[in-house]
């Protein structure tokens, strides 16, 4: 595990509170709203267009171009207006539980603007390659090597492959006709570090020096026939390659312990024993 993901499965774990928002949920509304369409008499805007492409999400769909795309969420909106003005005509805001869900949904979208205030203020470049700099620091350079498999049944077919292999044959040409790992292209198996593979598998590969063939190894798929390809050692990724990862994390550890200031500082009386793990907040969109 490398120490970037170190660190968001520490801000995770102990029944940490963490709200995933990106820094630009929310964009700022235009000086002047334009009006789209007009439904018995009420506006539809630009910014009631930008706010639900917000709620909507991936539920748009995928294929539509932006003209499309605009269409269709202002039929969205004024289909939404018409069943809105219907409700109020059957005074269905005044059932029991309407006053409790708008006071639901006011709060979300509250907690969801602080929420994305907090991501904002958080992901400053100088914060971003702090935290890059820290991670890359405390990550120490791990063994990698490259090799190939062919994975048979029993320890003779294993036995009878390594003949084989070390008689001079193509190792891609037997992993394709007699392994049973199908998904490797040739038995290839690409770049990987001990912990990537079962013990038994990497004790064995990372004990073999460059293309030397492995005796049969036994794991718990089978038999292998080993080879390595080459060995490295580990280089952390460069900045701009996981920079979305560090924003992701910078943006979770500045909510968790934003609402954790929260709820230390907060008079909270539970009537019911605190589920375990804690309840968390509705993730925002």
């Amino acid at each position: 595990m490398n120490s970037l993901k170190r660190l968001q499965a520490g801000a995770l774990g102990a029944g940490m509170i963490v709200l995933a928002c990106g820094p630009l949920a929310f964009t700022a509304p235009a000086a002047a709203a334009e009006v789209l369409a007009t439904v018995n008499g009420v506006n539809i805007t630009d910014d009631d267009l930008r706010i639900a492409a917000e709620d909507l999400g991936d539920n748009i769909p995928r294929q539509l171009d932006a003209k499309a795309r605009r269409q269709y969420l202002l039929d969205y909106l004024i289909d939404g207006t018409l069943v809105a003005q219907q409700g109020l005509k059957d005074k269905l805001d005044q059932g029991p539980d309407f006053a409790k869900q708008l006071a639901y949904y006011r709060e979300k979208i509250l907690m969801e603007a602080v929420l994305t205030k907090i991501a904002q203020e958080a992901v400053t470049p100088e914060n971003l390659k702090k935290t890059y700099d820290e991670a890359a620091k405390a990550q120490k350079p791990e063994e990698e090597i490259h090799a190939r498999h062919i994975l048979v049944a029993t320890e003779a077919e294993a036995e009878a492959v390594e003949k084989r292999l070390k008689a001079g044959e193509d190792f891609g040409k037997i992993a394709k006709e007699l392994s049973k790992d199908t998904g490797s292209d040739g038995g290839d198996l690409g770049w990987f570090t001990r912990e990537k593979m079962v013990p038994e598998f990497a004790d064995a590969a990372f004990k073999l020096k460059v293309n030397e063939i492995s005796a049969p190894v036994k794991s718990e798929f089978g038999w292998h026939v080993i080879q390595v390809l080459g060995t490295r050692q580990t280089q952390f990724p460069p900045f701009d390659q996981i920079k979305n990862q560090v924003a992701s994390y910078v943006i979770q550890k500045a909510q968790t312990e934003f609402v954790e200031g929260l709820r230390k500082d907060a008079k909270i009386v539970r009537n019911e024993p605190a589920p375990i793990p804690p309840a968390p907040v509705p993730n925002q969109k």
